[in-house]
């Protein structure tokens, strides 16, 4: 397959792109099995285009067993059978394209499944064997090496569970997920050239960027040595060995005109913007504004934070609500507690979903308004609530491994509904789908929302619509009554959200280009809503 070509001008896309992120098992089902898959995918592309998205992100479709979504990898170059075949992957990044939506693929590179050929290779050679040093194999402490080689926690928030399992020979293998996860060992040659080769194939295959899992992990201490006694440079998070493997990576995507944005979770702001400097990532998320709670001063905090860590590198902001890992907005916006921490969550925290759906409407036309990117989780667009899963159809490791404290990840990946008065709400199911869906869940479906005037369907769709209004200009905030925030970006063009509990007066304008809910009778913005103005 010959290079894809980009015309000049569309080589920046990816810095105001709106990029929507597809959980593939439960977007859509196209063969009736209970599980999303390519097809469904295919014959959603239409309801993409007309959303008016610039990009998919695809959650991990590899062939995989599945025991942590995907994201236990076994052979990066071929499609999981549940989900269709490289073939048709191939097919839907090509018609895809010709809808003017470009792909972007999920890669998971500090670990793969159990069940990959490198991995079984080196439990077959034994202790010692060149086959373990592409992993992090040790002896074990203690006088017979029953004890962990070192202290290191699992990066599931809230298990108690090790990150070392030991094997029948002695030997330890680390994994800093599940034990289905081992970790690859990122200073092995082979390591760095299997997945620049990785990279290759995809961006062969038309892809236009790739989406890096838990990018700030990679690289370890080779001496793995206990956190508690070494606790910085920290053993195996944002390690400076890290750069050189991404600038070689850039080298790869520079060929193809490819894109990455990485999953990089640190608090240190320059930290995080060395993964952006020019020749390493070009986008990472954003998780200080999705993670924080609904509040004027916080969430102005959070968006002047984001903008000045990325202004040194030249790089631009992205911006999300949600993902397939997090509590959805509509929930979470509901709540007593706005923000979102792992470590916080658990069963049965009440939600007022009606103020929810306010706050997240709200919250919708500010990111969309930002400077930068914007990363729109599936079923965002339609209003979805986070789903409460029966403890005995839960699958998400986080709940096991936090031996049923934590609820999981399962219930913002509940399938979608498409279709009002169809079985499973259209999903496409002729059998129960492989998370069950709420009762209620045929009154977000959208068919009923496309028309509706006042739905959050529609809203998304003509705020995605509007967006370009704003152009690519910087962000200067207006002056605006506590709890209001206020900023133009393009000349005369306005974007207000009132978290205050009385209504704020609108400046003066010649159009309401677009509100997140009604005016009150004195043509004022409510409480927990916004809106776009032109002056």
């Amino acid at each position: 397959m010959g290079q894809p070509t980009h015309a000049p001008k569309d080589r920046d896309w990816w810095r105001t792109a709106v990029i929507y992120q597809v959980y593939l098992r439960s977007f859509a089902d196209g063969d009736g099995d209970g599980t999303g898959d390519l097809t469904g995918v295919r014959t959603r592309l239409p309801y993409l285009a007309e959303l008016g998205v610039d990009a998919l992100w695809f959650s991990p479709w590899y062939l995989s067993p599945m025991k942590d979504g995907g994201y236990d990898v076994a052979d990066y170059r071929a499609i999981d059978p549940a989900f269709g075949t490289l073939a048709e992957a191939e097919k839907l990044i090509a018609e895809a394209r010709e809808l003017g939506i470009r792909t972007i693929v999920d890669i998971v590179p500090n670990h793969v499944s159990d069940q990959h050929p490198w991995f079984r290779a080196a439990l077959a050679a034994g202790p010692g064997s060149p086959e373990r040093a592409l992993f992090h194999f040790r002896p074990g402490c203690g006088a017979h090496g029953e004890l962990p080689p070192n202290d290191w926690p699992s990066q599931f928030a809230g298990s108690t569970e090790p990150v070392w399992t030991r094997l029948a020979d002695g030997d330890w293998y680390l994994h800093l997920f599940t034990p289905e996860q081992p970790d690859l060992n990122w200073a092995h040659p082979a390591v760095r050239q299997e997945h620049e080769d990785i990279l290759r194939f995809w961006f062969e295959r038309g892809v236009a960027g790739v989406r890096i899992d838990s990018a700030a992990l990679l690289a370890k201490d080779p001496e793995l040595p206990d956190l508690a006694a070494h606790p910085e440079p920290h053993p195996f998070v944002d390690r400076d060995e890290l750069h050189d493997i991404y600038r070689s990576w850039r080298a790869v995507a520079d060929t193809y005109d490819g894109v990455f944005v990485g999953e990089v979770w640190l608090p240190d702001a320059e930290r995080f913007a060395r993964y952006l400097r020019p020749g390493e990532l070009h986008t990472a998320f954003n998780f200080s504004f999705l993670s924080c709670p609904w509040d004027a001063a916080r969430l102005r905090a959070a968006v002047d934070t984001t903008l000045a860590e990325h202004a040194p590198v030249g790089a631009p902001a992205t911006w999300v609500l949600c993902n397939h890992d997090v509590t959805r907005t509509v929930t979470r916006y509901g709540r007593t507690d706005t923000g979102f921490d792992f470590a916080a969550k658990t069963f049965g925290t009440p939600t007022d979903l009606a103020l929810g759906t306010r706050r997240a409407r709200a919250a919708a036309l500010l990111s969309l308004a930002l400077p930068g990117a914007v990363y729109l989780y599936q079923g965002e667009e339609l209003g979805l609530p986070e789903a409460e899963i029966p403890v005995d159809r839960i699958q998400d490791p986080m709940y096991f491994r936090s031996h049923g404290a934590d609820p999981g990840r399962d219930g913002c990946r509940v399938p979608l509904p498409w279709v009002e008065g169809m079985p499973y709400a259209g999903f496409g199911s002729q059998q129960e789908p492989w998370l069950p869906q709420p009762v209620d869940w045929t009154s977000y479906a959208v068919d009923r929302q496309w028309n509706d005037p006042d739905s959050v369907l529609t809203l998304y769709r003509r705020a995605i619509a509007a967006r370009p209004h704003f152009g690519g200009g910087p962000l200067t905030w207006l002056s605006a009554p506590e709890g209001v925030l206020a900023f133009t970006r393009a000349e005369g063009m306005t974007c207000m959200v009132n978290l205050a509990p009385i209504p704020a007066e609108l400046p003066g304008h010649s159009q309401l280009l677009l509100t997140s809910g009604s005016l009150d009778d004195k043509g004022r913005l409510p409480q927990d809503t916004a809106a776009w103005l032109r002056s």
